[in-house]
């Protein structure tokens, strides 16, 4: 949805960019900009009832007069950019994007959207395929339901970029990586509870792995809290610091699942605890497609580029790729609980 300023401010707004020929490696610090913005604020903003009343969508989404005036300069160099066929500019560190119902980026929305969706649907399939008394099934359970909370943090996000949703898209992101951390190393090295089920009958527990899933558990625990004390206590958010939190969580999981998908004499990893090192079934391949289609998606991110049409940029392209990958990964979950390898071998 795009809100037009009136023709009075427009029209000297447009004289003031094509006479200012200062451009700065960011959109909102150009001269052009400012002036631009400064301008809109008095003629619009000013007063006791602004000139322009904001539509219902913007106001329900958070957008100020000052905000739209960013939003309406911002558009109004991108289309001077445009003919003259100069760079376009960032601003705030976005790509200008056309809004939709009061969204900064819908289809970043629309793709957060279908990644909700995506783990809800592996939650029902972990519900309706995973036998009650599995050991992973309330792990995998509970990945979904962090997963989802993290699209729907991402949704608002890209709805309105503000500090706080920022923070909740962010932190919630991180804890869905270091949950799919936490529940690969309980299954990959069998430190979950003993459970019951047709599948996995009662076997006696071990007190030492009680004592490692407890201690695994605490770790976790600590790094997520101080993961987000640290960039909350900072005057200023490190985004590198919280790349490589990410990078780094994201490389152990995918590096422990190849480890399971590789050829016996080769991995470290006992793929059921009741069968032999050399007992690897037909969706053992999986994870490391999984870890190569992952790591294709992640690569779209360092193809930045402005976006098609003012809608459709690398950051939107990634979360459109994560959606029928997460398809890919409950198959294989339910796939691997279902497995034979849990049952106890016949003598």
């Amino acid at each position: 949805m795009k809100c037009t300023l009136n023709d009075a401010w427009l029209s000297l707004a447009f004289l003031l960019v094509l006479a200012s020929s200062v451009y700065a490696s960011a959109g909102d610090r150009a001269e052009d900009f400012r002036g631009c913005v400064s301008l809109c604020q008095s003629r619009t903003c000013e007063g006791s009832i602004p000139a322009v009343s904001l539509p219902l969508a913007l106001r329900l989404t958070g957008w100020t007069c000052t905000d739209n005036c960013k939003y309406e300069c911002m558009h109004l160099i991108t289309d001077r950019a445009i003919l003259q066929n100069v760079p376009v500019q960032q601003y705030y560190g976005k790509w200008p994007f056309w809004r939709f119902a009061g969204m900064q980026e819908p289809a970043s929305v629309l793709f957060s959207v279908s990644n909700f969706i995506a783990h809800a649907v592996g939650a029902r399939k972990i519900r309706a395929k995973i036998p009650d008394g599995h050991p992973m099934k309330r792990y995998y359970l509970l990945f979904a339901y962090v997963s989802m909370n993290a699209w729907v943090w991402s949704s608002v996000f890209h709805t309105r970029d503000l500090p706080m949703t920022e923070k909740l898209d962010y932190f919630s992101a991180a804890l869905a990586i270091l949950y799919a951390l936490y529940y690969t190393v309980i299954r990959l090295f069998h430190l979950h509870p003993t459970g019951r089920s047709r599948l996995t009958p009662s076997q006696p527990s071990s007190s030492s792995k009680s004592v490692i899933l407890v201690a695994w558990t605490v770790v976790c625990s600590c790094a997520f809290l101080s993961h987000i004390a640290y960039l909350t206590l900072l005057p200023r958010f490190d985004y590198t610091y919280n790349m490589i939190f990410n990078l780094v969580i994201g490389m152990a999981h995918n590096l422990l699942w190849l480890c399971y998908s590789l050829p016996s004499r080769l991995s470290f990893i006992r793929r059921y605890a009741r069968r032999p090192n050399t007992y690897r079934p037909a969706h053992a391949s999986r994870p490391a497609l999984f870890a190569l289609l992952t790591t294709a998606a992640t690569a779209l991110e360092l193809f930045d580029f402005p976006p098609w049409g003012r809608v459709i940029d690398a950051h939107s392209l990634w979360h459109l790729a994560t959606a029928p990958i997460a398809v890919f990964w409950y198959d294989f979950l339910v796939a691997d609980a279902c497995d034979e390898g849990w049952r106890r071998p016949r003598l």
